[in-house]
């Protein structure tokens, strides 16, 4: 439950039916975490790099991309507060196939994210500090993250997401001021267009930054707050659009960095994680190392915010969908003092060290891949199904809009994982 922070009386707990008609703004929290967690250093370089490769021509991806994510962690939330059922809940009653490939996929999905999300913050830490090798800044930001996570409440948590993602929002936002965006070029830029050869870019950018599993944890991290009545959905909803209206606002910013640093001088980036130490070469050169430092400790808070929200997050998932799996009824509450949390945390943490080592398996990698890209259209499609069945009350069952953001994302997130699955059996 969501500690008062009114400062009325002795009450240590917000009533969960009665959410306040003032203050609102002060609420908002639960979308800033799922928005935070789901923008990696990958959905970065992915950002710079469209930027790089086309300038402005798709800044109006960024922003439907924004409005899709608003349309599923809307739904997703919605789902919890309208029935007083989970996520989990709800696809275990469309069929056992949904607890077969939910499964299979959230075991082999943790351990590869693991090592990448490791990985991934270790890069600016090892800048920052080259004396202490890549791999133990690894292994110190997965186990720091996983204790963290292990001792610490809800409100803990989400106080340090929202400082992480200030962190990033700043940095970010004050480079791409900066290197002074072209408005011009920016405001033609939210025409729709498609340059030659970018297509899949254009899909990649709508459907990628802040698209993850952590979207299905958007509903828990609502009820962690303590919002769990139909009373919280006008809450709900202002923060999961304010959240990612900013996530928008840094979507834009970083595509103004590629756009205008690396487009105009036509530099190419290394693809994945470490392209943005590409970056950091670029503005130390264009602009001095305190920029360069600056930008290095935005990419770590970047990287471990996701590393955090990843760990609470997905282990809250694992944890409700072992109490579906075991036919346990009743509340969902105090599902982070399960073993079933504490394990899914150790098997993010722990096992994915010996990947830092030996890298990553070949055919881990396809079955990886071929999962990871059919869980977005899951989720869609599930969502179409779930919010539009007799499970949720006729006053909070979807409409056209919704009905119709929810089937343009699952259109897209198909052509996605199509996509992905070939291209990963061409690289193979």
């Amino acid at each position: 439950m969501a500690e008062n922070t009114s400062g009325a009386g002795d009450r240590a707990v917000l009533d969960a039916s009665t959410p306040p008609t003032t203050g609102r703004w002060k609420l908002i929290g639960p979308g800033i975490v799922a928005a935070a967690t789901g923008v990696g250093a990958g959905d970065l370089v992915a950002t710079l790099i469209a930027g790089s490769r086309f300038g402005y021509a798709l800044l109006w991806a960024a922003v439907i991309g924004c409005i899709v994510k608003i349309a599923l962690a809307e739904g997703s939330a919605r789902y919890h507060l309208a029935t007083g059922s989970t996520m989990l809940e709800g696809w275990k009653s469309l069929g056992r196939w949904t607890s077969w490939y939910f499964g299979i996929y959230i075991m082999v999905w943790g351990f590869v994210y693991g090592a990448t999300a490791m990985s991934a913050t270790a890069l600016p830490l090892a800048a920052l500090f080259p004396a202490v090798p890549l791999w133990l800044w690894a292994i110190l930001s997965g186990s720091l993250c996983a204790i963290f996570v292990a001792l610490n409440k809800y409100e803990m948590f989400e106080n340090a997401m929202k400082f992480f993602i200030g962190v990033m929002f700043v940095v970010v936002v004050g480079i791409a001021l900066l290197v002074v965006p072209n408005i011009g070029e920016a405001l033609t830029g939210l025409i729709p267009t498609i340059p030659e050869g970018s297509a899949i870019y254009t899909l990649g950018l709508i459907g990628g930054v802040g698209g993850t599993i952590t979207m299905a944890s958007y509903g828990y991290w609502v009820n962690a707050k303590g919002w769990r009545t139909p009373a919280w959905m006008g809450v709900m909803r202002l923060d999961n659009r304010v959240s990612y209206i900013m996530t928008g606002i840094f979507v834009i910013a970083m595509l103004i960095i590629g756009a205008e640093l690396l487009y105009t001088a036509q530099i190419a980036l290394s693809t994945g994680d470490r392209g943005l130490l590409d970056l950091d070469e670029v503005l130390e050169q264009r602009f001095g190392r305190v920029v360069s430092v600056i930008f290095l400790i935005g990419f770590f808070a970047t990287a471990v915010s996701s590393i955090l929200g990843v760990w609470h997050g997905v282990s809250l998932l694992f944890a409700d969908f072992v109490r579906n799996l075991k036919g346990e009824g009743g509340s969902r509450e105090g599902l982070e003092k399960t073993f079933a949390f504490k394990f899914y945390l150790f098997w993010l943490t722990i096992p994915p060290m010996a990947l830092l080592w030996f890298g990553r398996p070949f055919t881990l990698v396809i079955i990886y891949g071929a999962l990871g890209a059919f869980f977005m259209p899951f989720l869609a499609l599930t969502l179409i199904w779930l919010l539009n069945s007799s499970r949720v009350p006729k006053e909070w069952r979807s409409g056209w809009i919704s009905n119709g953001l929810l089937g343009i994302s699952a259109l897209l997130f198909i052509v996605l994982s199509v996509n992905e699955v070939v291209g990963l059996f061409a690289r193979g």
